[in-house]
């Protein structure tokens, strides 16, 4: 690599230059710098110090037009002064000064008319190496004329101890200068960060393009049908879309530009606490050499403990898509054909499957509900509605309603049926009820993916406004209809009532504003 580009990014007298490693030498540096530790698999497992998740809190836009023309500026997206970025700009440049660094050239995007080439350099051999994981990786002709369109300094030793004057949230800075094409990260070793933080931009960049990004996974059956599945973490969004007769096309960030459905990724980022062969077996298969576990407890004789959380409950292993078997190739396939959108409704309120009008498409879109269970600590067992817009708020720099317009349009033009599928609880909340089994789920998917839910009789449900089919194959019709399967009809009306107006509440954020269409209007109403 030419170091003029370095010192055009601000560095000084760099000692080596580690460009484009290959996995053995990634590993071999990994290993000498004693940033990691192999297991008997030969993966290698590191820790990613005290931060073990992403800092939302310190996630900041550069101020500066035109960008901030479109950004939604609140909690989400937070404003930083270009002053600011300028200064703790000199500080990540100083930070990675005087150092042998690592630059991973990489594509986020798999569309040829869609993809950005991005630059990520840092100090940190593993860093280097959960990017070449994450990301897709050029081909060694693509690499000789690689010109980056984005660059992330990834200064994780430097703290910003001015942050109180600057008046940002903490010594983190995770910051993006969106017209100078930049980011730059400080305080925190996560390597999480790097990942959402392109996925934040690839959401600000695609839209104003006209092409949709979307938090989901996505496979493609034989006949070249391909499915998206959208769904808040816990609704079983990699689990189903992990399917032995389709092939996956990525379990987490895609695009939908005019060729169709991509996948933003090169790899995987799963959870794995409590993994084992048998519940996960691709996942499990695929912690092996090249991929990279974080914060796991793993014994001397290279055993891993998916169980222990001590560390956190957040651990993670990041590898090449490859190491799935069953995936395609091209990351890529045509316009999807469903839509599904998982959650998992702890008040045991919503059926099983429902097919959804355009219109209502787009309220749950919006939405993007789930309910967790709060736990049984003191006894509280009372389930907690969780609404996350468009199913990935966190990452959203333009409005929600940019992204709903936009799958609107797509599902108008490429004529995609779109369902709602609780994971959930049935037959009562949770603390009555029981949770949904992975045979009927199942059940519901293969009837929408093979297009035999078409053939049921449909009728609508009260107050959620829902359309669900009579009968599917061999699930119970109890199940079907979720008033059915309580045993307290009274209660069951009761629930269903205190979760639409939790849907109403939620939505009025939406109503402030002049839309194009009302988008209430195909959400639930109470009826009197």
């Amino acid at each position: 690599m030419n170091l003029t580009e370095l010192k055009e990014l601000g560095l000084e007298n760099v000692a080596k230059v580690y460009h484009n490693l290959s996995y053995d030498e990634l590993i071999q540096h990994e290993l000498e710098n004693g940033e990691c530790a192999v297991t008997k698999k030969g993966a290698t497992a590191v820790d990613t110090g005290i931060f073990t998740g992403r800092s939302p809190k310190d996630k900041y836009f550069v101020d500066a037009d035109p960008s901030n023309k479109y950004i939604a500026w609140g909690d989400v997206n937070q404003k930083v002064d270009a002053s600011i970025f300028a200064e703790l700009l000199e500080l990540t440049q100083k930070q990675l000064s005087n150092k042998d660094l690592y630059v991973t050239d990489v594509f986020c995007g798999a569309s040829a008319a869609s993809k950005k080439s991005v630059r990520f350099v840092s100090e940190i051999a593993w860093q280097s190496h959960f990017v070449k994981n994450m990301f897709i990786r050029p081909t060694s002709s693509e690499l000789e004329v690689f010109k980056p369109q984005f660059t992330v300094l990834n200064a994780c030793k430097a703290i910003n101890k001015k942050w109180k004057e600057h008046g940002l949230h903490s010594e983190v800075f995770v910051l993006f200068d969106i017209e100078n094409n930049m980011a730059i990260i400080g305080g925190t070793w996560y390597g999480g960060e790097m990942k959402k933080g392109i996925f934040s931009m690839m959401n600000y960049w695609l839209p104003l393009e006209g092409k949709l990004a979307m938090h989901c996974s996505a496979n493609v059956g034989q006949r070249g049908d391909t499915a998206l599945f959208f769904g808040l973490s816990g609704t079983g969004k990699t689990t189903l879309s992990t399917d032995p007769h389709r092939r996956l096309i990525g379990d987490d960030e895609h695009g939908w530009d005019n060729h169709g459905v991509f996948n933003f990724e090169g790899g995987c980022y799963a959870k794995v606490i409590n993994l084992d062969a048998k519940s996960e077996p691709e996942i499990y298969g695929a912690i092996k050499k090249g991929a990279l576990l974080e914060n796991v407890v793993m014994y001397d004789e290279g055993e891993v403990d998916y169980e222990n959380s001590s560390k956190t409950e957040n651990t993670r292993v990041s590898y090449p898509i490859e190491h799935i078997e069953n995936h395609e190739p091209s990351l890529s396939a045509g316009h999807p054909e469903n839509i599904i959108f998982l959650t998992a409704d702890a008040f045991g309120v919503l059926p099983p499957v429902s097919k959804l009008t355009k219109e209502q498409a787009m309220y749950y879109f919006l939405s993007g509900y789930t309910a967790k269970v709060a736990g049984t600590e003191r006894g509280i067992t009372e389930p907690v509605a969780t609404f996350s817009s468009c199913f990935g708020e966190a990452f959203l720099p333009l409005h929600p309603t940019v992204y709903a317009k936009l799958l609107g349009e797509k599902i108008d033009k490429h004529n995609v049926n779109v369902y709602l599928v609780n994971t959930g609880w049935t037959g009562g909340a949770y603390g009555v009820g029981k949770r949904m089994s992975i045979k009927d789920t199942r059940a519901c998917i293969n009837a929408v993916l093979d297009g035999t839910i078409n053939k049921s009789e449909f009728r609508t449900t009260k107050t959620f406004r829902l359309s669900v089919p009579n009968t599917l194959g061999d699930v119970n019709p109890k199940v079907l209809f979720p008033r059915e399967a309580w045993e307290d009809k009274e209660a069951y009306d009761k629930a269903r009532d205190k979760l639409a107006q939790m849907f109403i509440n939620n939505f009025q954020k939406y109503q402030s504003e002049n839309y194009e269409f009302d988008f209430t209007a195909a959400g639930p109403k109470i009826e009197s």
